[in-house]
């Protein structure tokens, strides 16, 4: 019993040889042969099963062989086998089903249906400045899940069902669950919430915010669950790909997320001051002076050290976190999400524009107190030049009634 097994596919070309000799050279009912040349440019493999003994060829690559059409020759297949392995004749006839060609192109999809991904969209908010976490976890008691560690600044909540949350195993894949890190400073981290049901999250935490903002910050991020993953994490743009993501992994993406965000917010601010000083400073270069009152300037002084102590002590930016203390694995992902979203960088230029605000504020000081001290001056200079007026005026009196 003979059957045939192709590997992979062939394309088979046909290619004209050089033309052949004057047609008198023929017998008028001979019939030229037509040469044509088959070239296999895929490799093919032969295998032969016979009395449940195999035997696989050697590899045909680039074989040509001609046909003579004007014969009833049947073509066959030929392989140059080594001396150890028989020749495998291959019929040119034989059916071949689809499912024994196979496909390299296909290969790859099934293996990538076999390696299924799942994406998690994370999305950041930053729309006030305190969030009460106390009233928000007594109203909703139910969706509260207990803290790991000692930090205090954040809350995590779940809407959803997912078996085992607190277990490092358990992953959020294949579940409708939806988690929300609300963080005392006013960042909110929405994970697997799709765009329409944004903004009934946020009026969750909305009822517990003070300081609201007039424009809300937004970012957007995404996790990839890989569970054949040959790493624990690998970084990407716009995104992290993880073997499994669970609570522990939520909280270590969600406070780099809101330190992220809020840094945004607080770096903004930093810049208006500084382009508010600018101008400042622009006028003085033409005007030689400037018209900023004293009350102004100390409010831009209270706001820069607001900012600053709000950066260094509610976002907790240099504090790393107590899971990535207690497992290698979230520390790699804190690592690289600090890279990845710079955040040292980010403070180093924010702490720049900073000094470069207090400088300015120093020297609009020392202005506005030199400014102060003069007219301290005239004003004294105009009592003394009053006293003595009104000495002169009573000696004058006294030695015109002596006259008199």
């Amino acid at each position: 019993m003979w059957r045939t097994k192709l590997c992979q596919p062939v394309r088979t070309i046909f290619t004209k040889t050089p033309s052949p000799p004057p047609r008198h050279h023929y017998h008028r009912y001979q019939r030229p042969p037509i040469s044509l040349s088959v070239s296999l440019a895929k490799t093919v493999t032969c295998i032969r099963t016979r009395d449940s003994h195999s035997y696989s060829s050697s590899i045909l690559n680039e074989r040509t062989f001609h046909f003579d059409f004007s014969s009833s020759l049947v073509a066959h297949c030929i392989t140059s086998a080594s001396s150890a392995e028989p020749q495998v004749v291959v019929d040119w006839n034989d059916a071949v089903s689809c499912s024994e060609v196979g496909d390299g192109a296909n290969g790859s999809l099934e293996e990538e249906e076999e390696d299924p991904r799942t994406n998690i969209p994370v999305k950041a908010y930053f729309f006030s400045t305190s969030v009460d976490l106390r009233s928000l976890v007594d109203q909703n008691r139910q969706n509260f899940i207990p803290p790991t560690s000692r930090m205090t600044n954040y809350v995590v909540l779940k809407f959803g069902t997912l078996s085992n949350p607190s277990g490092t195993g358990a992953s959020i894949s294949g579940s409708d669950c939806c988690f929300m890190v609300v963080f005392q400073y006013g960042s909110i981290v929405l994970f697997n919430v799709s765009e329409p049901e944004v903004d009934g999250y946020l009026k969750i935490v909305e009822r517990h915010a003070s300081g609201l903002l007039p424009e809300m910050r937004k970012d957007e991020y995404e996790v990839i669950e890989k569970q054949t993953l040959s790493t624990w994490m690998q970084g990407g743009l716009d995104h992290i790909m993880l073997q499994f993501l669970n609570i522990d992994g939520i909280r270590i993406i969600g406070s780099v997320l809101g330190q992220s965000i809020a840094l945004d917010y607080y770096v903004r601010q930093v810049d208006g001051m500084v382009a508010e000083f600018t101008d400042i400073n622009r006028g003085m270069e033409k005007t030689g002076t400037f018209t900023m009152e004293s009350k102004k300037l100390f409010q831009l002084v209270g706001k820069a050290n607001s900012n600053l102590a709000d950066v260094i002590l509610k976002l907790g930016l240099f504090e790393r976190s107590d899971i990535a203390w207690k497992d290698a694995k979230y520390a790699q992902i804190w690592e690289y999400l600090r890279d990845e979203f710079e955040l040292t960088q980010r403070f180093a230029s924010l702490d720049f524009k900073l000094k470069f605000v207090e400088h300015n504020i120093r020297f609009l000081q020392e202005i506005l107190q030199n400014r102060k001290s003069d007219f301290l001056e005239w004003l004294i200079i105009i009592l003394i030049s009053a006293e003595i007026l009104i000495s002169l005026y009573d000696l004058f009196q006294r030695t015109a009634s002596t006259l008199h």
